[in-house]
């Protein structure tokens, strides 16, 4: 006797839709907070530095996109980890990612060199999380 395999049917159009999806936000997460860094450092001509261990450092680009793209991966995996062990994980992730945002911005008002420097860093921060928690959260399967 033959086997067969078949699939579970699916809406049409939906196969591998959220992982895109997901690619897609933190790709614009990234790209967002590497923007944000280019209008405020290079084009406004804010100095974006923090101070760490007690020597200045400035914060580059590769720096923003680097730390954008942990978050946003952080974000997928913590995501779907719950998504495994639960059975509407969106709200929990929900609140998880913001109280890691509320964590996140410590940083730059605790170690930013400048109130210019706190503001342009915490709204990378901020405009990060505006595209990862809503973005995200959308994708979450039982939302």
């Amino acid at each position: 006797m033959p086997s067969e395999t078949t699939s579970t049917p699916t809406a049409s159009g939906q196969v591998g839709r959220p992982v895109i999806r997901r690619v897609l936000i933190v790709a614009g997460a990234t790209v967002a907070a590497v923007a944000l860094w280019a209008l405020a450092g290079p084009v406004a001509g804010v100095g974006l530095t923090v101070r760490l261990g007690g020597a200045v450092q400035p914060v580059g680009p590769g720096a923003v996109a680097g730390a954008s793209l942990f978050a946003g991966l952080a974000a997928w995996a913590l995501l779907a980890s719950l998504e495994r062990v639960m059975k509407r994980p969106g709200r929990t992730w929900t609140v998880i990612a913001v109280v890691v945002l509320l964590l996140s911005l410590t940083g730059p008002l605790g170690s930013a060199v400048g109130t210019a420097s706190t503001v342009a860093l915490s709204g990378i921060h901020l405009i990060v999380a505006a595209v990862l928690i809503p973005g995200m959260g959308r994708t979450a399967r039982g939302r």
